[in-house]
């Protein structure tokens, strides 16, 4: 997912952030989660989100929950969401 923080004036008021969104998904929804690009911009950040299922569709569900756990945070703009899926038979 790519971010805007435009209240965000600091990398550290960045981290601020992009902290509790990462670690409550982790929390929350047992995903893998990271900030991923953008580590030395203020206002962006890229959050990469891996579910791991054998079923498609809870591996759906899991990511988006975690999509709108990010969207609930009134200071986070979402730019983008894309998702990519790897099927290993």
């Amino acid at each position: 997912m790519e971010l805007h923080l435009p209240s965000c004036r600091s990398l550290k008021a960045k981290r601020g952030v992009v902290k509790p969104v990462v670690e409550g998904i982790r929390k929350r929804y047992s995903l893998a989660v990271a900030e991923v690009a953008h580590q030395d911009t203020w206002q962006r950040a890229t959050i990469g989100v891996v579910a791991l299922s054998g079923e498609a569709s809870h591996a759906v569900d899991q990511i988006d929950a975690a999509e709108r756990f990010v969207w609930s945070f009134p200071e986070i703009q979402v730019l983008s969401s894309d998702r990519h899926w790897l099927e290993i038979d």
